[in-house]
């Protein structure tokens, strides 16, 4: 058990700083969010993504509140969610700038709805907006899944720390099933504690 000293209490002022840096322990995939609004591609680096149901097909991401590509994406209700290969450090860091044309010299192809897939992105995820919540000072959208990329086998782009980072160079697929697991987990005796 630790000290009441080693943690912030919640009636203590969270320390912003100290906070993202907490939060930077935790190792994100990196997307870039875009669609099109008005014939113009637009788009932004966006670490806050996450799956949210499988049935119905969801998934969500967090832009700030601030972001003009959120007015873009909100005016439109599409959008496609482009997951980063390893190599892609420079696209990530030109649509996390403020570069007003983030698109300038990124090959592109529109998504089944129209939104940007950037090329050699490691897949992508073509989404409506679903429903918008708040989230302090982000939102919080949900997208409804109407189409996605194949899979492929390159390696994701990784942030962890404030830095770039990347998977050991021979973990490039998940890890197999394991049936010993499957029936540890399944199998009823006498000594299941679970």
């Amino acid at each position: 058990m630790s000290s009441p000293d080693a943690s912030v209490s919640a009636e203590q002022a969270i320390d912003p700083r100290q906070f993202r840096t907490v939060l930077g322990q935790f190792c994100t995939g990196i997307t870039i969010i875009t669609t099109v609004d008005d014939g113009e591609p637009v788009g932004f680096a966006c670490q806050s993504f996450a799956a949210l149901s499988l049935d119905p097909p969801l998934v969500l991401f967090c832009p700030t509140k601030g972001s003009r590509s959120w007015v873009a994406i909100e005016r439109t209700g599409k959008f496609a969610v482009n997951v980063l290969a390893e190599e892609q450090q420079a696209v990530c860091a030109r649509f996390g700038s403020r570069e007003p044309d983030k698109f300038a010299g990124i090959d592109w192809t529109p998504s089944p709805l129209g939104s940007p897939i950037i090329d050699k992105s490691l897949a992508h995820i073509d989404c409506t907006v679903e429903t918008v919540h708040d989230g302090g000072d982000h939102y919080v959208v949900f997208g409804r899944v109407s189409s996605m990329s194949e899979i492929k086998t390159e390696r994701p782009l990784l942030f962890y720390r404030g830095q770039y980072t990347g998977i050991e160079p021979d973990k490039t697929v998940p890890a197999t099933w394991r049936d010993d697991l499957e029936a540890f987990l399944t199998t009823t005796t006498e000594d299941t504690w679970l």
